[in-house]
């Protein structure tokens, strides 16, 4: 299979259902150090400044706008 000859609609399902998959055998997915660390950073900021962020829809018409 060529997956540069499917639609981009068609290769979105095709990811979709590989993720289904995998998420369907109940695999946990290793997390490395880097990342580890990075999530940790992230989630100290958080707790720090409690910021949220925005909601989706906000965050969509930002990026509409440009």
């Amino acid at each position: 299979m060529k997956i540069q000859s499917l639609t981009v609609s068609e290769r979105i399902i095709l990811a979709e259902t590989l993720w289904d998959s995998v998420v369907a055998e109940g695999v946990e997915i290793e997390v490395t150090a880097p990342q580890s660390e990075e999530l940790n950073r992230r989630l100290a900021a958080f707790e720090i400044d409690q910021d949220i962020g925005s909601p989706w829809a906000s965050v969509k018409a930002r990026i509409l706008s440009k």
